[in-house]
């Protein structure tokens, strides 16, 4: 009877649990997928960093931008004219 139990619990558990592969592991979503792929480059091409500089510009002129669209609402709310 041991022996028969034994057979049933050893078949009901998994003999081989999926491990994590981190960064590495199937993505579905297309923003996450190039992201890795960036970041792939960049670990393949070395500590260049231009990856890093692209995504400072990026974001600076993006700021930029947002800075700049805030001033012309200032000034437009304001009439104040720009010569």
């Amino acid at each position: 009877m041991m022996e028969y139990l034994k057979k049933i619990i050893i078949k009901l558990i998994p003999k081989d649990i999926p491990k994590p592969l981190g960064r590495w592991k199937i993505e579905n979503c297309n923003k996450t997928i190039n992201n890795k792929i960036d970041l792939s480059n960049e670990d393949h091409c070395g500590p260049c960093g231009q990856y890093v500089l692209k995504k400072d510009e990026l974001k600076k002129n993006q700021l930029r931008d947002i800075n700049l669209e805030k001033y012309l609402d200032i000034t437009k709310k304001n009439k104040i004219r720009i010569d």
